[in-house]
């Protein structure tokens, strides 16, 4: 079971290391994290974790909620949000091909940001799905590198 649990927390070094300490004891598998700060004493901490029951997530959350960093956990997986997450895609691309991958990328509105005499690089962001999509695509021109965000997400007005 995916789910994608945010945490506001005081921006404080060791923090994510806590916090981590408490998912890795409760045995949940963290798929993505992304941080970022929200001002100088705060930031926000969004992790995609696979948990085996609703239960697993319910139990670490309580469990981070007494962390005394921690200001808010909350699991809004069910709640309409909006996720993102980015790619960079280093692909084989001599020039007589990229056309052909311009166009391949077209329809995941990826771009490319760094052109080299054999490579270019794409930048593709969206949901995860997509992401995962215009790789699946792109395997087929010989990725040679590839870096990827952990996804962020914020919960809809």
């Amino acid at each position: 079971m995916r789910r994608t649990v945010v945490a506001v927390v005081f921006n404080k070094s060791g923090v994510l290391s806590r916090i981590t300490s408490v998912l890795n004891r409760r045995q949940v598998n963290i798929e993505s994290i992304a941080v970022g700060e929200i001002d100088s004493e705060r930031s926000r901490m969004t992790f995609v974790v696979k948990a085996d029951t609703l239960d697993e997530v319910e139990q670490v959350i309580k469990q981070l909620n007494k962390q005394v960093e921690v200001i808010k956990v909350s699991d809004i997986t069910e709640i309409p949000h909006i996720e993102r997450e980015l790619a960079l895609i280093k692909v084989y691309a001599p020039a007589a091909m990229r056309h052909e991958i311009q166009a391949m990328i077209s329809p995941f509105r990826a771009d490319v940001v760094d052109v080299g005499q054999k490579n270019i690089v794409i930048q593709v962001s969206g949901a995860h799905e997509k992401v995962n999509a215009c790789i699946d695509v792109l395997k087929a021109y010989g990725i040679k590198q590839l870096s990827r965000t952990g996804i962020t997400s914020l919960t809809r007005s």
